[in-house]
């Protein structure tokens, strides 16, 4: 029995490595920006689409190639306007992605790994496990269905590259759903690129945020591959701590992450990293805490968002009480750093920050790697 041609899934490639597969087919390289353009600015989803490619083309790219963004399983809107999708990625494995709109902003929380290795402890992601790492086609594919969903939650004014109007829906992306970005460099890069092409995306380097629990090495290849605006899961003060709450400070501790973030500093789009900071009511939020951050951070420019812990089944913390927040965020802001606490958005829907959860299947290995018992947690549905 004849197998069926395996299909290039053109999400998975940016400029260049598009640019050297219309080259493979025989065509000239700027074919490759056409296509760019039809995929990612106008979103196209078949070859006799685009109209200004020979047919030739457009029929070698209908027999040897594909468009294929995730699957949508679910799609959920909060009181407050904040609206989830819940993405099939196979084998029953589901991911999460988040959009945020603004009266001057629509950010969208794009996932990297079904689940998360890096086993945050207060985080409902890190519970669930790790099942593998997402391709390039289904961490950029987050964007494209969205952006060309057809229904504009947030419009946003653009421009073409010809100087006509657009609307845009998202204004800004961070890589802060589930998974670590860091850990997914490969796959994360190229989505990265695509994001910034003047032929896709065009969105600024600071309009593009990757966050890291701090994996060193990897984010000084970032400064050096793509450097975007970086936020920095820090979330204690003191390596004792930290050791607890990211184990991942065990491999790189605090004085390594902190050099690691002068150095990313150089090339960034942003002079400043931004530290988050997850509020956990009498596990790192006194003002001993507060004094602790300050002298550590005393020589890296920075601001810290302060995040209110949003509480998930059995996850044995509580949220800091507003009044504590409050006065933590004034004792860093008495030292002369930027503070902001986040406003929580969309945890009626469990789209807050550390409550994507999805659906994952292999939730084995992070219970027989720690000990604990990893409660089942599901994505919100219709």
């Amino acid at each position: 029995m004849a197998h069926a041609p395996v299909l290039v899934n053109l999400l998975d490639l940016d400029a260049a490595a598009l640019a050297a597969y219309v080259e493979s087919l025989g065509e000239k390289p700027f074919r490759a920006r056409q296509v760019l353009r039809w995929i990612h600015r106008r979103g196209a989803r078949d070859f006799d689409a685009m109209s200004d490619l020979a047919k030739s083309l457009r029929a070698q790219l209908a027999e040897h190639a594909q468009i294929a963004a995730p699957g949508v399983l679910s799609d959920v809107t909060a009181t407050d306007g904040t609206r989830k999708w819940l993405l099939d990625v196979g084998l029953g494995n589901a991911i999460e992605t988040v959009f945020i709109p603004e009266t001057d902003r629509g950010t969208l929380c794009i996932s990297t790994q079904a689940g998360c290795a890096v086993n945050c402890v207060f985080c409902s992601t890190g519970r669930q496990g790790f099942n593998r790492n997402l391709t390039t086609a289904e961490i950029i594919g987050q964007l494209w269905m969205v952006e060309h969903s057809g229904e504009p939650v947030a419009a946003r004014p653009a421009t073409e590259a010809d100087g006509s109007p657009r609307v845009r829906t998202v204004s800004n992306v961070v890589l802060m759903g589930m998974g670590e970005p860091l850990q997914n460099y490969d796959a994360v890069l190229p989505a990265l690129r695509l994001m910034l092409d003047d032929n896709a995306y065009g969105l600024s380097r600071r309009r593009v945020t990757v966050s890291t629990s701090g994996m060193v090495p990897l984010m000084d290849r970032l400064a050096a591959d793509c450097p975007v605006a970086l936020a920095v899961s820090l979330h204690a003060s003191n390596d004792a701590l930290r050791d607890t709450l990211v184990p991942l400070n065990r491999k790189y501790p605090l004085r390594e992450l902190l050099a690691a973030c002068r150095r990313y500093l150089r090339t960034a789009p942003r002079d400043f990293i931004t530290f988050e900071y997850v509020m956990l009511d009498g596990i790192n939020d006194s003002d001993q805490h507060a004094a602790e951050l300050v002298a550590l951070v005393a020589d890296v420019p920075c601001k810290f968002n302060l995040i209110p812990f949003n509480p998930f089944p059995q996850s044995g913390f509580k949220r800091s009480s507003t009044e504590r927040i409050r006065t933590f965020a004034q004792h860093l802001a008495d030292a002369g750093i930027v503070t902001t606490t986040r406003r929580t958005r969309g945890d009626d829907i469990d789209a807050a920050c550390g409550q994507l959860a999805g659906d994952i299947r292999d939730r084995t290995r992070v219970s027989e790697r720690t000990g604990r018992k990893v409660i089942p947690l599901t994505a919100s549905a219709h």
